[in-house]
């Protein structure tokens, strides 16, 4: 749980791109409904994270892909201490009339498994921070529970920066496991292609990474914007709306990256199913072999590298099919003189890691060349 500082921001726990982050609830969860179903409470899970990171999405995510039951608290909208308890009645006759509260609406009813998602939990005041202290360590608050099998998962903003938030203290950081989601662009990249994000705009996040990297841009605010261009066709020839509608939603930098991205053609990088689906592969050839070409004798490894992680996320995501002739042009590609030997033995190496790509590039003219290259 020790926190790190990036820069003024302090986030907890082990720092986890999305799937990594899958991983760990996927652990967290099967162990809280073991340790649920002999009488344990289980802990909950704090998820950190700059805005826009996705932290929200990946939980309800989660849990539908699950066939979970999911309930969305917001802590930073409740007025009064009865938004969390919820409001008394009287039940029972004279003396032995008590005073119980029924649950907010917020709270789940049926029972799970489900998640129950206390959503950008340190924005919340400092006296609702208090009023939950119970529900994280008992899973109870005065007169009601969760019903079996529920978990519950906090997000929060780091402390730090410009973030307006409630510090957490240790007796309330204590009740918690804690990770952070950072912004890891394959991980985005291969979630935008499952999306349908516009492949002009993931193409533009595994081109420039370092930048991303560097800057406030979040994931949000680049789906926003890819959204918001799909509809043009050529954004060279409407680089003044481009650029309107990138400032935005993106930071200085990264918006001056994009244009040079879109003044440099990047946006037209040939698709990964042009090459797989190419009947001949020689005028595919030929792209690669004028994109790879830059100025004077240097090679543009940055376009080939982004072709290339394009065509691994679409021949490893969920329901793709292979073909003879998707096997035969993935080791054209493979083999193609433009591409450097690392690029090469990189690419390779992750395809053939991959359960359902290592058949694609079974190839002897290819191994050979691999070999060569060591």
């Amino acid at each position: 749980m020790d926190p790190a500082h990036d820069g003024a921001l302090l986030l907890r726990g082990a720092r986890l791109d999305p799937p990594g982050l899958r991983r760990l609830m996927d652990h967290v969860f099967e162990t809280n409904l073991e340790t649920q179903a002999t009488g344990g409470l289980g802990t909950p899970l704090c998820i950190w994270g700059v805005h826009g990171v996705g932290k929200t999405a990946i939980v309800e995510q989660y849990a539908r892909e699950r066939g979970w039951a999911f309930a969305y608290c917001a802590p930073a909208q409740f007025e009064e201490m009865g938004d969390l308890h919820g409001l008394p009645t009287i039940e029972g006759e004279g003396e032995e009339a008590r005073t119980h509260f029924a649950p907010p609406a917020w709270v789940p009813t049926g029972e799970g498994p489900g998640i129950l998602l206390l959503d950008d939990l340190n924005r919340a005041d400092d006296r609702i921070l208090r009023g939950l202290m119970q529900l994280l360590q008992t899973r109870r608050m005065f007169s009601w529970g969760l019903p079996p099998r529920w978990q519950i998962v906090c997000t929060a903003n780091p402390e730090g920066g410009d973030y307006s938030v409630t510090p957490l203290d240790d007796a309330m950081l204590t009740r918690l496991l804690h990770a952070s989601l950072v912004f890891e662009p394959k991980a985005w990249a291969a979630w935008a292609t499952d999306a349908g994000v516009d492949p002009r705009g993931i193409a533009f996040v595994l081109t420039y990474p370092e930048v991303l990297a560097q800057t406030g841009t979040t994931a949000r605010s680049l789906t926003q914007l890819f959204e918001q261009l799909k509809p043009i066709a050529d954004l060279r020839a409407s680089l003044e709306l481009v650029e309107s509608l990138a400032r935005s939603s993106l930071d200085d930098v990264t918006v001056a990256a994009f244009s040079a991205f879109v003044l440099d053609g990047l946006e037209a990088l040939v698709e990964p199913i042009a090459i797989l689906d190419a009947g001949d592969f020689a005028p595919v050839a030929d792209r690669l072999t004028e994109l790879a070409e830059g100025e004077g004798d240097a090679k543009r490894v940055d376009r080939l590298a982004t072709i290339a992680s394009r065509l691994f996320l679409h021949v490893t995501r969920d329901g793709y099919e292979p073909t003879d002739r998707h096997r035969a042009n993935l080791v054209a590609f493979l083999l193609h003189d433009s591409l450097p030997d690392d690029l090469r033995v990189g690419l390779h190496r992750d395809l053939a890691a991959h359960p359902t790509a290592r058949e694609l590039v079974r190839d002897p003219a290819l191994a050979a060349a691999l070999l060569d290259a060591m």
